[in-house]
């Protein structure tokens, strides 16, 4: 476990599949005016290990203790960024908290089947250079709304539907190293009426990280639908990152 710090935190949120850093906006926005300084990167969702890397570099460059907060997918790279020093505290938010060796489909197979099982394709991609993900995933735009968001408005999901970001296929088939989790600090918001990573998986997660839990009566978008809950989690991690 990282030493505290009495310097405020520096709060990084990292996204997951099938979007990008905007749907973090809410949450930004309560976090600055909390007067904490925020880094929302942009997750290329191409791998583990290359998502990783892109995360770890950038947390070398901040000079301040870090709360580290995954959404989705985004909950399988914390897990192995957080190796780096200044990392105080991990916040999960329907999170893959990943264990050594595991993927995220061993998570998604492990529990009752969920709805996104039956409303994602994959896209072929051409091969530029070797190791390049030769398939993406992507949840299809008329199941989009019910699956990933069905508590934002029709606006919202319409926009989100069309400008998701898919994910790499070897993203969900990329093992795990030793998890963060196992050495520091954590938080888990469990989404209870989450469509794409079942509840039931959450809760064992976070239970198995030892996590403070935190449930939210929310879709997997719960992110966008109720930031302050959000917010509340991440900032009860940064008093006690402190």
């Amino acid at each position: 476990m990282r030493a505290p710090s009495s310097s405020p935190p520096t709060i990084v949120l990292v996204h997951g599949a099938f979007t990008d850093a905007s749907s973090w906006a809410g949450v930004i926005s309560l976090l600055q005016a909390d007067g904490l300084t925020v880094r929302a990167p942009a997750n290329t969702l191409r791998g583990l290990a290359q998502d990783t890397a892109s995360v770890r570099s950038m947390l070398r460059d901040i000079g301040t203790p870090v709360v580290l907060v995954g959404h989705d997918y985004g909950g399988a790279v914390i897990t192995q960024a957080a190796e780096a020093d200044n990392v105080v505290a991990l916040c999960y938010v329907a999170g893959f908290g990943l264990d050594a060796g595991e993927c995220v489909l061993d998570i998604m197979n492990r529990f009752a089947p969920v709805p996104v099982a039956d409303a994602t394709y994959t896209a072929a991609l051409p091969a530029r250079t070797p190791g390049d993900p030769d398939s993406e995933l992507y949840i299809r735009k008329e199941l989009f709304p019910q699956v990933y968001a069905a508590d934002l408005t029709p606006t919202a999901t319409e926009l989100m539907s069309v400008t998701q970001r898919p994910i790499a296929c070897n993203a969900l088939t990329s093992r795990s190293g030793p998890p963060a989790w196992a050495s520091m600090p954590s938080w888990y918001a469990i989404a209870n009426a989450d469509r794409i990573l079942h509840p039931t998986a959450q809760r064992f997660m976070a239970q198995r990280m030892a996590a403070t839990e935190h449930v939210l009566d929310g879709s997997h978008a719960v992110v966008l639908s109720q930031p302050d809950a959000v917010v509340a989690m991440i900032m009860e991690a940064a008093e006690q990152g402190r």
